[in-house]
């Protein structure tokens, strides 16, 4: 019988968390910023123009597969369901898309977002009903998993678009036959499952409620200017994954990219970073984490021992105080800031790894990085 691997020790459990994943070479090839928007925003354009405001559900819904369908446990599994979603069958005659069903469709925006990683499609929703439908029908297959009253937002990625290859499939049809690069369709559409920036989209979805369910009270802000702030720090953490997926190659569920994430939401609402508001939204105000607090999500892969989360827990706050120092002392605390100022905040906080922003020598450190990038984001956004 084999024996068992030795345990892994503290500081190889944390020098394996602590691992940068982003890519500067990959920021340093974009020579335009914001880069190109990617393909699937002139058609989310379009939606936005033909529902001219209020109605963006009712066109979505004739595109989005799922949202033709309940939300019902073992749904995904179902024939109808698979057939639209998987095959790009009209739901149309599929006796299982009864609708969503929501009770207030209006409660639904849409906003084409220009981030400094370019225009992402934002879908605003106004009521916490619409909101959980949506995370279920477009993030969790239709299924009803339980969904945290924490979350908020959610980043759709890699979504298979059917309206998009339908485009693509008239496009070769309207080609003579015999300058078509593949005779048949079915060969088209093989090679096209090669090239899936043509056909898989990426939007985000985001509620207006209390950010990360702290109550407004407890920040000493009124309930609609708290409900106000919420929405800009939510679009401006998910733009901020976007930003780090596309700029810099590295998207995790990690705490180093949620400190980042924070950052810039909190620096988009407030005008500055604050770490108070930081460690109270990840749940790590206090000597050990709240109940339920968002920093247990991120444990990292494989999860960390008790004794390697609590000293990960502890590079966090001094980090995120770290942070709050550079941020003031580099940028001032004021609420103008240019994106330009703002990509090079997070430029800064990609540097570093999360133990290496706890020292007390990060503020200069990030403010180097900050400085010795920013003529460099202000070329590229002028070009």
């Amino acid at each position: 019988m084999a024996s068992e691997p030795p345990p892994h020790s503290l500081e190889e459990e944390l020098r394996s968390s602590l691992k940068l994943s982003f890519d500067p070479a990959i920021f340093a090839a974009w020579s335009k910023l914001p880069p190109p928007d990617e393909g699937h925003v002139a058609v989310w354009r379009r939606w936005a123009e033909e529902a001219g405001g209020p109605g963006i559900f009712a066109v979505l819904e004739r595109h989005l597969p799922q949202l033709r369908f309940p939300i019902r446990e073992g749904l995904s599994q179902e024939a109808d369901y698979r057939a639209a979603v998987l095959q790009g069958t009209d739901p149309g005659g599929l006796a299982a898309a009864t609708g969503l069903g929501l009770e207030e469709p209006g409660a639904i925006e849409i906003e084409l977002y220009p981030s400094a990683a370019g225009t992402i499609p934002l879908l605003i929703v106004r009521r916490r009903p619409e909101f959980v439908a949506l995370v279920h029908a477009l993030g969790k297959k239709n299924e009803p998993v339980p969904i945290p009253d924490s979350m908020g937002a959610l980043m759709i990625a890699g979504y298979n678009n059917w309206h998009r290859v339908g485009e693509l499939r008239r496009e070769w049809e309207e080609q003579d036959p015999g300058q078509r690069e593949q005779p048949t369709w079915r060969e088209a559409f093989a090679k096209l499952k090669t090239r899936p920036e043509l056909y898989q989209d990426r939007f985000i979805l985001l509620s207006d409620g209390p950010y990360s369910a702290v109550p407004a009270a407890e920040l000493g802000l009124a309930d609609e200017e708290w409900r106000r702030k919420s929405l800009i720090i939510r679009r401006d953490h998910e733009c901020a994954h976007y930003a780090t997926r596309r700029l810099f190659g590295s998207m995790k569920n990690h705490l180093h990219d949620e400190l980042i994430a924070d950052y810039a939401g909190i620096v988009a609402a407030e005008g500055h970073f604050r770490a108070d508001w930081f460690l109270r939204f990840v749940g790590l105000d206090g000597e050990s984490p709240r109940p339920g607090a968002r920093a247990l999500i991120y444990r990292c892969e494989p999860p960390l021992s008790e004794e390697a989360f609590e000293v990960f827990c502890r590079y966090v706050k001094s980090a995120a105080r770290q942070v709050e120092t550079f941020d003031s002392q580099f940028f001032g605390r004021h609420g103008d800031r240019s994106m330009g100022d703002r990509l090079a905040g997070l430029v800064a906080l990609v540097s570093l790894r999360l133990d290496e922003m706890a020292e007390a020598s990060a503020p200069d450190r990030l403010a180097e990085s900050a400085a010795a990038i920013r003529p460099s984001i202000a070329e590229r956004f002028a070009a």
